[in-house]
């Protein structure tokens, strides 16, 4: 058991940490507000877990499907590249201004958005796909392992958008619009990728 935990717990690591859309985005709205990155990373949180339970349930063959992971990748590019110019428009606000705004929005909003993203993710699928053939492979207890990626998944949601945000005052004006430049073009990057990935291949 303690080692399915562990193997889970190393899992969910790899699979949160990597810089990708998800957290650049945490990243982004948890220099406005540590609730909104934690909003934004418990939605991401919560599509994986969705796709978890889809996959144990016996739905495989109706998400691993070319078709349907055409339709989602699609709409995920869509959607990028719609957050990606939100943030190029607000990249000149500062950040003590955006604050108050983040505050008075409801968080459900940036929940939403996280879990969206992550659900039109086919790198989502895929990679859940293949931790549950690598879990099945290695004989491991099915709920110690899905136990360990979550924890691991929803300790890095919550304490890294705290290191982020507890480390904004020492942002300058300048620096963080370039950080909000370069966080839009990071995801127009992913956008096109996964667009061309899905029309082209």
């Amino acid at each position: 058991m303690i080692e399915s935990f562990s193997e889970g717990f190393l899992l969910g690591l790899g699979a949160a940490i990597p810089l990708g859309p998800i957290n650049i985005l945490i990243m982004n709205n948890a220099l406005k507000s540590y609730k909104a990155g934690v909003a934004l990373g418990f939605g991401a949180m919560s599509a994986d877990t969705l796709y978890l339970f889809l996959i144990l349930a016996g739905m495989i063959k109706f998400i691993n499907n070319p078709d349907f992971l055409g339709v989602v990748g699609f709409f995920g590019s869509v959607f990028l590249l719609y957050l990606a110019y939100g943030i190029y428009k607000n990249r000149a606000k500062r950040l003590e201004i955006q604050a108050p705004k983040i505050q008075a929005k409801h968080f459900f909003k940036i929940y939403i958005q996280g879990f969206i993203l992550t659900l039109l993710n086919p790198m989502t699928i895929i990679f859940w796909f293949s931790i549950a053939g690598y879990a099945a492979n290695r004989d491991f207890n099915t709920g110690f392992t899905i136990f360990g990626m979550m924890s691991s998944i929803f300790l890095w949601v919550t304490i890294m958008p705290y290191l982020v945000h507890r480390s904004k005052h020492k942002i300058s004006q300048r620096v963080s619009k370039y950080l909000n430049i370069f966080s839009s073009l990071l995801l127009f990057g992913f956008a096109v990728s996964l667009f061309v990935e899905v029309v082209f291949f």
